[in-house]
């Protein structure tokens, strides 16, 4: 029984790092045809008179056209698959932060007003994502016109970046809360 949980626990982890390995690989190979093309067109580049001389030419011309087709599709593929591992380090973190606990994301989302938020967050909700006071609910207890606008959601991480939206747009002040950092 314990052996099928430490597999259940331990295959997720192995097919997303597979996974990763395997867009990595694609990366280099993408990046290894550029550089092959990006050669050829260099060498084409530099030797220009192999396309107007008739013992060259018509092979130089096919060459050219190959290369700077194939550069291009590498080109695509390497951006896609660099933003396919973008997207993947970002779903990862964003899964981090939102397992975090209330404080560590409140003070990732609100950087250099940490303190204050969570002195704001802890005199409105104690802290809880379920907190609710009539229409007032979450960790900063938004009312439903607030959440309309700025944004709300069941974790920590959607309450605090609405919050931190609806704190910017109000002048970065707090006058909107009841509770004060500074009281």
């Amino acid at each position: 029984m314990a052996a099928c949980a430490l597999i259940l626990l331990v295959l997720p982890a192995t097919a997303q790092s597979q996974s990763d390995a395997r867009l990595g690989a694609q990366l280099t190979h993408h990046l290894s045809a550029m550089k092959k093309d990006q050669q050829v067109l260099r060498f084409l580049g530099a030797h220009s008179w192999l396309l107007s001389d008739p013992r060259f030419a018509t092979e130089a011309k096919r060459q050219l056209r190959i290369h700077t087709l194939s550069l291009k599709r590498s080109e695509r593929k390497a951006a896609a698959t660099r933003l396919a591992i973008a997207e993947r380090a970002k779903t990862r973190q964003l899964a981090a932060v939102a397992s975090a606990s209330p404080p560590k994301v409140i003070c990732r989302v609100f950087g250099s007003y940490c303190g204050q938020a969570l002195a704001v967050s802890r005199c409105e909700s104690g802290l809880r994502t379920d907190a609710q006071n009539g229409q007032y609910q979450g960790l900063f207890q938004m009312g439903s016109n607030e959440r309309r606008i700025f944004g709300h959601g069941p974790t920590a991480v959607a309450q605090a970046k609405a919050a931190h939206r609806y704190f910017v747009a109000s002048g970065r002040d707090w006058s909107p809360w009841s509770c004060k950092p500074w009281a």
